[in-house]
């Protein structure tokens, strides 16, 4: 095993990081790095610069218009623009709905959706969840009937992220009731300005409305939009999952994260502090643990060796310290992470860092404000993307037998 970088790798990240400092807009790189809100704008503006050099289907083969990259270049991609602070790839699109259409859409179906998702311009949602579907995918209600050249679609999908902003939904849906659960679940593409789509946000803890609920009333959907056969939805669904909690880990996320909370931490005078700086040190050497199976993997896949199915893994370890940042930033800032007031953060307060009533007080800096709202948001990570518990024994099943 060697988790050494060639000089060719290295080269590549040195072109990747001139390529990132020279394109990502400063404003938006800002944002990240102190957490700050971003708008649409600034999630698919920087996709859109992405498409343009070819770059936002990373892990797409050539034949499919992608670079063509290894593993180890698309894992220095991702880690070169999250350090650079830049916005995470929305994944719906490129990372997920893509290598569906690729592996088991139809030369139309590629032809047809896959030149908007490598540009950025058509923003895709995930209909997966149900309010009585979450972790038991397999019992997805939304029916499906065939009438004609057409689907009719009824049903209702709940936990939509970023769902007010889709123009196309890759969905889940019930096209038979005989036979296991599984085996009657479809895969349809569904335009969301279509007739009869409902989309209902959800207030969260955080005070944002990044999910949603979405309702099908008598929608129809063209019979050209199902991927793949009838019935064979589950098949394709799991190869898609395999995409989303490997995302989900984001082990250069939590890189640039852990950098920021030494910034909090010696900002509030807690670095110094033995018992604060012991909770840093095992959150990074988690973090290098969970660098190092990533390699494990990406050297496994270099010399042609097929490497444990571990998805469900790298989901369990990287959520659970997405959200031990979380909390170790909110308590750094203490009560200073509370004012997350959105008029106030819509108003521009947010964005204006060292400015305002708080400013000159220990802690009181403006970046400090969505520190709470954040640590409540990330509670969601062990739940989504299939929770962690049956995780835990998915990757029981398939590592030990």
């Amino acid at each position: 095993m060697d988790l050494a970088f060639t000089p060719e790798e290295q080269a590549f990240r040195e072109t990747i990081r001139a390529w990132v400092k020279e394109h990502l807009p400063p404003e938006i790189s800002h944002k990240v790095h102190n957490a700050l809100r971003l708008t649409r704008g600034d999630m698919q503006g920087w996709a859109k610069i992405l498409g343009k050099k070819g770059w936002l289907g990373f892990g797409w083969p050539k034949e499919f218009g992608g670079p063509g990259w290894t593993a180890v270049q698309k894992h220095l991609f991702e880690e070169e623009c999250a350090l650079a602070g830049a916005p995470r790839i929305i994944p719906f699109g490129p990372v997920m709905v893509a290598p569906v259409i690729m592996a088991f859409g139809n030369a139309e179906q590629q032809k047809r959706f896959l030149p908007g998702i490598a540009s950025g311009e058509v923003w895709w949602s995930q209909g997966y969840s149900e309010p009585g579907a979450g972790s038991d995918l397999a019992s997805v209600k939304t029916r499906a009937e065939r009438v004609g050249d057409h689907y009719v679609v009824n049903g209702q999908k709940t936990w939509t992220t970023l769902g007010q902003y889709g123009d196309w939904m890759f969905n889940l849906v019930r096209t038979s009731t005989e036979g296991k659960p599984q085996t009657g679940i479809s895969f349809l593409l569904l335009d969301m300005k279509s007739p009869g789509v409902t989309v209902r946000p959800i207030r969260l803890l955080d005070g944002e409305c990044e999910v949603n609920e979405v309702f099908f009333d008598n929608v129809k959907v063209p019979a050209e939009n199902l991927i793949g056969e009838e019935n064979k939805g589950w098949t394709y669904a799991k190869h898609l999952l395999s995409h989303e909690r490997t995302n989900i880990a984001d082990v250069n996320r939590s890189k640039r994260e852990l950098e920021r909370l030494k910034r909090i931490a010696r900002a509030e005078g807690l670095y110094d502090d033995l018992r604060f700086r012991d909770q840093i040190a095992l959150l990074e050497v988690d973090i290098v643990a969970l660098e190092m199976l990533v390699l494990r993997v990406l050297s496994a896949e270099k010399s042609g060796k097929n490497s444990l199915d571990i998805a469900g893994l790298l989901k369990i370890r990287g959520s659970e310290i997405q959200q031990r940042y979380a909390e170790l930033m909110m308590l750094a800032a203490g009560p200073f992470s509370l004012p997350f007031i959105e008029e106030a953060m819509e108003a521009g307060w947010q964005g204006d860092a060292g400015a305002g009533a708080l400013s000159g007080f220990p802690g009181g800096e403006a970046v400090n404000a969505p520190l709470a709202a954040n640590y409540f948001n990330l509670r969601k990570t062990t739940i989504y993307g299939g929770s962690n518990e049956v995780q835990r024994n998915i990757v029981a099943q398939t590592v030990l037998g």
